[in-house]
């Protein structure tokens, strides 16, 4: 278990901001930042990190929480892997006692599987420079393929020595699971024996976005054409291949900075675009680029520029790639390298300065670029000329952008030498079987509507109280420490005003009226707020928002995330002083009070009319009636103070 003490040191060191920035491209906004959502798919950035509380809050998706939250949910650690990760990112020592067995095997699968990898990582890179074979088969093939020490050790490149099961014994011999050998792939049973799935093969680690191997790629040495040239981990808890770009982790800062992100198809493109200096850049790792791929990419820019060889056969498969790219809002370009050459020779062949020329002089809009293509493909048939229009139309039908599809059919107008309103005419009908083809794919059909009609929606959690019980913490949470001045009465007929912290006068009120919270998190943070008071502390809100306990921390910086915040603008440009709820302590810290006594009132009148109609009894029937005259009082007074009339 990691210590408290541990766990408060890497709190205090994590910087929320650029933790998060590794995995969202921020803006600032203010005292803030935003982005775009990791969790959905949106044009409009609805995602922010509030440094001063230390909180996120995805708007589109409703999540929020703090940085080992983030961690968490975005990449799917278990608590204590978010832990480890952000101590080994700041170089935490981790203070912990060893892990008994029980506490062992309460690890979550997840977490089993990313220690298998880990090991199988350390194992192929001690195999590569620590061992002759190692040495003489795998590192003598990096090193004939031109890459430098340097980059074997960025990209952190092994070897699999080609033994029945060398590693699986190891990795068996060092305590680890045969179960997760087999999950993470790199243990295949034969007969009920286990071997090694990668032996014999050059190892390419695979990341996710943080920088965590995930998977591995094995390049065979062997020249035998029956013997498939890259095994690839299989998918599992760990790994989801449409998510994951080669070299992201490394290429993530670039891509931001350069505002472009280079597109390649395999592992040693991306590796020798590095050496060359060239480090926006990513593959797909010989997988069909997918959706969840290229929105890894749309989170940190909108322009992708896909390096080709000259495979013309290539290029036209990949054309459906393409068009996902430009379905999800991205401006695409392409560049074909001479024949003969792919980004990985022609990367070692010239300079950085020479490549980035290239592609500057050579990268081509697709869609002019496809239709360029197709045309010389086509010729003068025009059957082909007629179908190459159709393509091209349907690839500008999915942009989303109206002005930018306008822009595209004015230029494959001149190219084609058509008419625009032609086009135009079929750009309209494949943007309708695009609509009716959403439709249906959204709608429901008849028969899957229940017959009972729309459901109900649920309530709310947190039941009737919900609302009043989160408005009066986020005002503790807010605003605790601040003075507000009440009246007390000193004799009959005179009061005076006496400055106490708003924390006082909450926690005071609740206990003058025996009020507790129903809620169970909202419950659990008072209560801990409470013992803050009776030390005479008031808590800071990082005390909650960086809360061990998950569910506090996560609702914690849900209630204090707030999207909108009134610019300084008002003030020193405009002279404008608007007031704000900070100006207004006391009537805030009063009406949230109210709320929660009035809610309380009628659910105490709704038991007590409950009450009444199961109860026989003459004599309780009318002590029932007392209290429910006592109570409609206060509801009375409680109503004239929010100037309305409550009716129940």
């Amino acid at each position: 278990m990691i210590s408290q003490d541990t766990i408060s040191s890497i709190f205090d060191a994590a910087i929320i901001e650029d933790i998060i920035g590794e995995f969202v491209h921020l803006k600032k906004s203010g005292s803030s930042y935003k982005g775009l959502s990791p969790w959905s798919n949106e044009k409009t950035p609805s995602f922010f990190v509030i440094p001063s509380k230390g909180i996120y809050k995805d708007f589109s998706s409703g999540k929020g929480g703090n940085v080992v939250s983030f961690l968490m949910e975005h990449e799917k650690m278990s608590y204590p892997e978010a832990l480890r990760w952000l101590a080994a990112k700041y170089n935490i020592e981790i203070d912990e006692d060893k892990p008994t067995e029980e506490q062992m095997q309460e690890r979550s699968e997840r977490e089993n599987l990313s220690l298998v990898s880990d090991f199988a990582h350390r194992y192929f890179q001690q195999q590569l420079h620590e061992t002759e074979d190692g040495r003489a088969i795998g590192l003598s093939y990096f090193i004939e393929r031109g890459f430098r020490d340097d980059i074997i050790t960025k990209f952190q490149l092994g070897y699999c020595p080609d033994n029945w099961d060398a590693m699986t014994q190891a990795a068996l011999e060092a305590g680890y699971n045969l179960k997760y050998l087999e999950k993470t792939g790199l243990t295949r049973l034969r007969d009920g024996v286990p071997y090694d799935f990668f032996r014999g093969r050059v190892m390419f680690p695979i990341h996710n976005v943080s920088g965590k191997i995930i998977a591995f790629a094995g390049r065979t040495l062997k020249a035998e054409k029956d013997i498939a040239k890259y095994f690839n981990s299989p998918e599992s808890e760990l790994y989801n291949k449409s998510n994951v770009l080669f070299g992201l982790h490394l290429a993530k800062n670039s891509i931001v900075k350069n505002n472009n992100c280079f597109l390649v198809e395999g592992y040693t493109d991306v590796i020798s675009l590095h050496q060359a200096g060239i480090e926006n850049v990513v593959a797909s790792s010989g997988t069909s680029l997918t959706e969840g791929q290229i929105r890894q990419i749309r989170r940190y820019t909108l322009n992708v520029t896909i390096l080709y060889d000259g495979d013309s056969a290539g290029i036209k498969a990949s054309f459906r790639g393409i068009d996902m790219i430009l379905k999800e809002g991205l401006n695409v370009r392409v560049v074909l390298f001479p024949d003969g050459d792919d980004p990985d020779s022609f990367a070692k062949k010239h300079s950085s300065a020479e490549i980035q020329e290239f592609i500057d002089q050579y990268a081509k809009d697709f869609i002019r670029f496809k239709t360029s293509l197709l045309i010389e493909e086509a010729g003068n048939d025009p059957v082909k000329r007629a179908a190459l229009i159709r393509g091209i139309v349907d690839s500008i039908a999915l942009i989303p952008d109206g002005i930018q599809r306008s822009v595209y059919v004015q230029e494959c107008s001149h190219l084609l030498n058509m008419q625009e309103n032609v086009l135009i005419a079929e750009l309209n009908k494949s943007l309708a079987a695009g609509l009716k083809k959403m439709t249906r794919e959204e709608l429901p059909l008849l028969d899957e509507i229940p017959a009972d009609g729309i459901p109900v929606a649920e309530p709310e959690s947190g039941g009737s109280f919900y609302h009043q019980e989160k408005d009066f913490i986020r005002i503790l949470l807010s605003y605790g420490e601040k003075n507000i001045d009440i009246p007390v009465q000193i004799e009959e007929g005179k009061t005076e005003l006496h400055a106490i912290s708003v924390a006082e006068y909450l926690i005071g009120s609740l206990e003058q009226d025996d009020l507790e919270l129903q809620d169970p998190i909202y419950s659990r943070i008072l209560k801990e707020y409470v013992e803050f008071v009776g030390r005479e502390e008031i808590p800071e809100t990082k005390k909650f928002t960086l809360h061990s306990d998950e569910g506090i921390a996560t609702e914690t910086s849900n209630i204090l995330a707030n999207r909108y915040h009134l610019s300084d603008n008002w003030t020193v440009k405009h002279g404008v002083y608007p007031e704000i709820e900070e100006m207004l302590l006391r009537k805030a810290s009063k009406d949230c009070v109210f709320r929660l006594k009035l809610r309380k009132v009628l659910q105490l009148l709704s038991e007590i009319d409950n009450a009444m109609k199961n109860e026989a009894e003459e004599e309780k029937i009318e002590a029932l009636l007392h209290e429910k005259i006592i109570l409609n009082k206060a509801k009375m007074e409680l109503s004239k103070y929010f100037g309305s009339a409550v009716l129940y």
